[in-house]
């Protein structure tokens, strides 16, 4: 049997396009400013996708969780959500506060003020052109 030359190397699996699309698009939101699960999922043509938008923050790639702005994605109801890892909700609660984003006692953030309206719609029409999902 003759082995070939090459190392084996293991295959990552790729990223699905509506996770790249989420990625795309929370990286357009500015400091200071959140958006919730369901807005990300309807903005990108989704809208009952706001548990998929969830958990496509929660598969991201190591390499670009300092890229993408995984902290400024909240749920409907302004605050934070407590799925899963212990320190990541008080991670991204200290996150929003140094951007400048006020919590309230009950630890909610007001939507009125600090929701962003999203991106223009040039930028979207491109980004459903290239990431078809």
């Amino acid at each position: 049997m003759v082995r070939s030359a090459k190392p084996h190397r293991r295959r990552t699996p790729a990223t699905p396009p509506f996770h790249r699309a989420v990625y795309r698009l929370v990286r357009q939101i500015p400091r200071g400013k959140v958006v919730t699960y369901g807005q990300v999922a309807a903005i990108l043509g989704h809208p009952r996708a706001a548990r998929a938008v969830g958990q496509a923050l929660r598969m991201l790639p190591p390499m670009l969780v300092r890229v993408v702005p995984w902290q400024r994605v909240i749920n409907s109801a302004g605050g934070i959500s407590h799925r899963g890892d212990i320190a990541r909700p008080e991670q991204q609660r200290e996150v929003l506060e140094a951007e400048g984003v006020r919590f309230s006692r009950g630890g909610k953030v007001d939507l009125k003020r600090v929701r962003w309206a999203g991106p223009k719609r040039e930028w979207l029409t491109k980004l459903r052109h290239e990431l078809p999902f």
